[in-house]
């Protein structure tokens, strides 16, 4: 965790000192107080709904060392007067552009690799799971959760210090310059990019301006440092132009530099070959096998053999909600409302349709959002996807969703094994009596749409039935 002098973070950021001294030192930062800890500096960031400097006595009172606060000495001043005399007190007109350059004169003072990972989908897991396998051998600190902007970043950096020795950080974006803004701070000298797809499309415009963005990530590495490219994606060619890093490429059945062939999923998760080892894990889906062969590659990039991290897969996990199962009675849930694009929706498709056993597979899928003009397009070839892949039962949420409904019957689809409720709250009275005994159900949807509460409305269904997981 980063400790610094009071000075340290005035020459780092152009802070203005109001009060308190240069040599007081602070332990770890915080910018929410709700977990800040005695010790720590904290910024107070402020957003359209808040103002961050309303919490600058909670900070103090919870033994804050010290304060950032927004505006100039006048706009504070009496805000600076109520709070205790031994809280330094600084004052920035951007705390959060210094949070940035906090973060980025801590990271000069590591010597280590700093692994950078992006894509349309599967970052949060890919992180997860290199951080999983790096474990084994190396001190190792990753992005909590999905801090991935330039907040998260930041946060990720300051929990490295001299002791680590690797660091993985994760990186999102939805609009052009924030992946390399947030190059600039993180100064990776590897990186992942899981692929490239249609996400975040009112913002990043079209795929191609996906891949612009998501290259960011490949045109910051130095020329001694490696990059992970998929080579099943289609932007591939165009990502591996913008590096002057070495490419380590991964493929499913296909001629990347780290292949698995023979994948099959069972009810342990899937089981696939790569140079000649069988490798079992407790995930489901092909995507799942791409996250870990990018994972992987990063491990050799690194210089680890395979060997020396393979022992690590066997307690892989996808994170919540992130095709987490249930047993809810006779049926199956797989939760996996985290967020959705088209990308990972066709993954979660993929997934249900090769579960075999099943009086019947059911979709529960939500709108996907930020896709702009494209919205209604991608909706609907969803849905022809889920028809003709083997899904016997449709259930959309939302208003794009109608399109996805469309797109199914289009694809075959009974129009009586096809529902639509315009709303979450429409369906959590509806659905769980049109699921039963047999059934797999896999529910999906963006983050934003509110699926989880489906979900925990058919868990409350089982506890009442005393079931377990």
């Amino acid at each position: 965790m980063i400790e610094m002098k009071i000075a340290q973070i005035i020459d780092s950021t152009g802070a203005q000192l109001l009060r308190g001294g240069r040599e007081a030192r602070a332990r770890g930062v915080s910018t929410d107080t709700r977990c800040l800890g005695g010790g720590e500096f904290f910024f107070a960031l402020s957003g359209p709904n808040f103002d961050g400097n309303a919490f600058a006595h909670e900070a103090a009172r919870r033994g804050a060392v010290g304060l950032m606060l927004r505006g100039t000495a006048s706009d504070v001043d009496e805000l600076v007067r109520q709070i205790p005399e031994d809280v330094a007190v600084l004052v920035h007109e951007q705390p959060r552009r210094a949070l940035s350059d906090l973060a980025a004169w801590h990271r000069e003072r590591l010597a280590i690799p700093v692994i950078g990972v992006t894509g349309s989908c599967g970052k949060t897991t890919t992180k997860n799971i290199l951080i999983e396998l790096l474990t084994l051998q190396r001190r190792v600190v990753g992005s909590p959760s999905s801090f991935n902007n330039d907040i998260g970043v930041p946060h990720t950096l300051f929990l490295a210090d001299r002791r680590t020795e690797a660091l993985v950080v994760e990186m999102g974006t939805n609009h052009p310059g924030e992946i390399a803004a947030l190059c600039r701070t993180a100064r990776p000298t590897a990186g992942i990019i899981t692929n490239v797809g249609a996400s975040h499309l009112e913002g990043l415009r079209c795929v191609e301006g996906v891949a612009d963005e998501k290259g960011e990530l490949a045109r910051s590495l130095p020329n001694d440092g490696f990059c992970v490219l998929n080579a099943d994606c289609r932007w591939t060619p165009k990502l591996r132009s913008m590096t002057t890093a070495r490419v380590i490429s991964f493929s499913v059945d296909g001629e990347g530099d780290l292949d698995a062939s023979d994948v099959w999923f069972h009810s342990g998760g899937t089981t696939m070959v790569v140079e000649g080892r069988e490798i079992t894990f407790p995930l489901l889906g092909l995507h799942n096998v791409q996250n870990l062969l990018a994972a992987l590659a990063a491990c050799r990039g690194l210089g680890l053999a395979l060997d020396d991290v393979l022992p690590a897969v066997s307690r892989l996990t996808g994170g919540r909600r992130r095709m987490e199962r249930f047993d809810v009675g006779e049926m199956t849930l797989f939760d996996d409302t985290y967020n959705a694009n088209p990308e990972s929706a066709r993954a979660s498709v993929r997934v249900l349709a090769g579960l075999h056993g099943y009086r019947r597979r059911v979709l529960v899928l939500g709108d996907m959002l930020e896709l702009g003009e494209l919205s209604a397009e991608l909706h609907h070839e969803l849905g022809m996807e889920a028809a003709r892949g083997g899904v016997d039962f449709l259930v959309c949420v939302g208003e794009f969703t109608r399109a996805t409904a469309a797109g199914a019957l289009e694809g075959g689809l009974p129009e009586e094994q096809i529902l639509h409720y315009p709303t979450v709250g429409a369906a959590l009275d509806e659905v769980p009596g049109v699921l039963g005994a047999g059934d797999v159900v896999l529910i999906k949807g963006s983050r934003r749409v509110g699926l989880e509460r489906l979900v925990e409305r058919l868990l409350a269904g089982r506890a009442k039935a005393g079931g377990g997981a």
